[in-house]
């Protein structure tokens, strides 16, 4: 019987030399529903966006022989290459990049592209940058309403966007079908340790527009690169609110960083994080 949830694999909890198929057999083999495919700012990652017909039919393919979907992109090429950038050449780039991951995501599956809350990341930010990214951010909603794929910002590591109520800001004004929120409940929690509010209660402030939940521990300055149970954040109380607000797509959040047992360490989250959806699961019923 399947689940009332669905949790996915962040495609680098994997070792990135792995063929499609077997990426997507790892995540099935540890029990995940769907895996979130990664578009970076790295040339490798970036190189997808302009794949032969027969480099996407294998991405195809291999969802279909392994029957496990790819659903969801993150998109952090926006770091490099921000909306907001003064530089016309890098917002010109940062366009591009955006129609050719609609593309993309639109051929091999993909339903919701995860926006980086950045304005700017290498630049200073500005209030030029900020208008910027807002007008920008305005030109990728309508191509993203054109393709049927549905945008929606991860809460950052920096102050631009690092709540939910920040990009709440950006969803109210638009006020399209197609941009929502995708929280990072890791990042939400430093941010509330540095401004003092409750994350909790900064969560349910995107009631009705959160597509989907990151699973990602961190602890007070430190927002990556940590397993589950190395930090501070409280997975029972997010995932019991994010439930309670209907959130019922969720991801594992993590990398592999060269460990041997890194299909154990895939087994551990899924089952780590599984069993706290399945007690919210069992409450509903």
């Amino acid at each position: 019987m399947k689940h009332k949830y669905a949790l996915g694999m962040y495609e680098k909890a994997v070792p990135a030399d792995l063929s499609w198929k077997e990426k997507l057999t790892a995540a099935k083999d540890a029990r995940y529903d769907f895996m979130e495919v990664s578009i970076d700012e790295t040339d490798e990652k970036l190189s997808r966006l302009d794949m032969t017909k027969t480099e996407l039919r294998r991405i195809i393919d291999a969802q279909f022989e392994t029957e496990l979907p790819i659903r969801s992109l993150c998109l952090s090429a926006h770091r490099k290459y921000p909306l907001g950038s003064n530089d016309p050449k890098i917002e010109a780039k940062s366009l591009e990049i955006m129609e050719k991951s609609l593309e993309f995501s639109a051929k091999i599956g993909v339903r919701v592209i995860m926006l980086a809350g950045y304005d700017v990341y290498y630049e200073t930010s500005t209030e030029e940058t900020v208008l910027r990214f807002g007008r920008n951010l305005e030109k990728c909603v309508e191509m993203a309403s054109r393709s049927g794929i549905i945008l929606a910002f991860e809460t950052m590591e920096t102050p631009f966007m690092n709540t939910t109520e920040k990009a709440m800001n950006y969803v109210n004004k638009i006020n399209s079908a197609f941009l929502s929120v995708y929280p990072d409940i890791g990042n939400i929690n430093n941010a509330a340790i540095t401004y003092g509010n409750d994350v909790l209660d900064d969560l349910k402030k995107a009631q009705g527009h959160i597509v989907g939940l990151h699973l990602k521990e961190t602890v007070p300055g430190k927002f990556r690169d940590m397993m589950y149970g190395q930090g501070i954040v409280d997975f029972p109380s997010a995932i019991k609110t994010a439930w309670e607000m209907g959130v019922r797509r969720y991801v594992t959040e993590f990398w592999y960083l060269g460990e041997a047992d890194w299909k154990e360490r895939l087994s551990f989250a899924r089952k780590t994080m599984g069993n706290l959806l399945d007690i919210q699961e069992k409450r509903a019923t």
